[in-house]
């Protein structure tokens, strides 16, 4: 059909339909910041505005042009950078580096090879679900797989995002939407990111903030264009719930990936539904593993703080010396306990996929650092990071939130495990697959 004709890329990053067809406010307003983004691309200029009154964050810069850090607006998100999906000292105007310990990337860590993995399923998944777009809709979700889209994700409910949500599909496309998640994720992984969803809708009926906080408000970004041979990648993006896919030939790099919930446990249709239990019950099984001794060395803090997490959204380049006790501490049983922590998040990936990643995780483990924050009781709130050259994990019993009505708790009180924030990274440049990426364009005879 004419509306699913081929677009074509602008040095923009986004693609454009030869003709406009009339568009929906949410449209208009995502073509409003398409043009803001072109004006600052063009003019090597930041711009960095709150949006909404969660106090959520537009940066509109491309990923080379300035390397100066906006200073945070008032307004804006408090804690550490990211922490509560704002970018706190840095924004993407930064070139991107990755989590380091100093600012300095370790090399030679992350190679092209195919790793044996099967990605011929979310290929074809993805090319039905932008075959299944409209033009226009299409423009505004498809972008150059260099494009600065894979770091403007958010895990704040009022972020304006680009590309298109589930409200904005039809049964048929949110059903192609799905299918691309189910080629990507494995069953709990998929049951993770539905339960995320329903608990954000449940949640905001329970405050009569549907506009809000609801389970259609999850947008789709496409990265280039999918290929078993070419780099290419999709986000899957929203409140509580950030999946970035990178795919080059049998190699998958899915990071940096966000679940969370406010709250993680409530009752729906007379149904208790839970999530976020697999990587707090993980870390309190390390912690509870511990000696004496040796949980002196890796705790930190008795005490949590309200927000600890120092590499959620617009932190893609935070600096962490390691701290906390190191992986040669620990014995044979205590290291599977670490990597059990770990794996709470690669097991949300599709099997081959999350044994790739837990093997390269397992080569480091010597050189894996795990620092703890709070109590270690089995309703503590708490915080823990697993960071070693490959590896980032975050969880966060954080203070209630703008949900904390729905669970009646009082917005700001003590951290509780009722609200978790977490996240996996690959530090040293490979978050996003960019590292890889990198290799690609260096080494392939046909980019050279």
């Amino acid at each position: 059909m004419a509306e699913n004709a081929p677009v074509a890329m602008t040095e923009f990053g986004t693609e454009e339909p030869a003709a406009h067809a009339p568009q929906t406010g949410r449209q208009a307003h995502a073509s409003r910041r398409n043009f803001m983004r072109k004006v600052f691309f063009a003019s090597g200029a930041t711009a960095v505005g709150t949006m909404g009154g969660a106090g959520a964050w537009v940066a509109l810069a491309a990923d080379e042009t300035d390397t100066t850090a906006s200073a945070a607006p008032s307004g804006a998100p408090t804690g550490g950078p990211g922490g509560a999906g704002g970018p706190g000292n840095q924004s993407i105007t930064e070139d991107f580096l990755g989590l380091t310990t100093d600012g300095r990337k370790i090399d030679d860590l992350f190679t092209v090879h195919s790793e044996g993995v099967t990605t011929a399923p979310v290929i074809a998944a993805a090319n039905a679900f932008l075959a299944g777009l409209s033009a226009t809709q299409k423009s505004s979700t498809q972008f150059t797989v260099h494009s600065t889209e894979w770091r403007l994700w958010s895990n704040v409910d009022a972020y304006d995002r680009q590309g298109v949500s589930i409200a904005d599909l039809s049964a048929e496309q949110q059903a192609l939407g799905k299918a691309l998640l189910k080629s990507a994720l494995s069953a709990e992984g998929l049951e993770t990111t539905e339960k995320i969803r329903r608990i954000n809708q449940a949640a905001g009926e329970a405050i009569d903030k549907t506009d809000a906080f609801n389970e259609e408000a999850f947008y789709y970004t496409v990265m280039g264009t999918p290929s078993a041979t070419e780099p290419w990648g999709f986000q899957f993006d929203g409140h509580h719930l950030v999946i970035n896919y990178f795919v080059l030939g049998g190699q998958v790099v899915m990071s940096p990936c966000f679940w969370g919930s406010e709250p993680t446990e409530i009752e729906i249709d007379g149904t208790t539904v839970s999530v976020c239990k697999e990587e707090v019950k993980a870390s309190l099984a390390f912690i509870n593993s511990l000696t004496a001794a040796q949980r002196t060395v890796a705790i930190e803090s008795s005490t949590k703080s309200n927000e600890s997490m120092k590499a959620g959204a617009f932190a893609d380049n935070a600096v962490q010396e390691y701290t906390g006790i190191r992986g040669t501490a620990l014995t044979a049983a205590q290291k599977l306990k670490l990597l059990g922590i770990v794996e709470a998040f690669t097991g949300r990936a599709k099997a081959d996929v999350a044994e790739a990643r837990l093997s390269e995780v397992r080569a480091h483990v010597n050189d894996t650092y795990v620092t703890w924050a709070g109590g270690i009781a089995d309703d503590s709130a708490f915080y823990v990071r697993v960071h070693s050259p490959v590896v980032w994990v975050e969880v966060d019993c954080q203070a209630p939130g703008p949900l904390a009505g729905a669970y009646g708790a009082s917005q700001g009180s003590g951290a509780t495990q009722m609200h978790v924030h977490s996240v996996i990274r690959t530090p040293n440049g490979n978050d996003y697959g960019k590292e890889l990426l990198r290799q690609h364009y260096l080494t392939s005879p046909h980019h050279r």
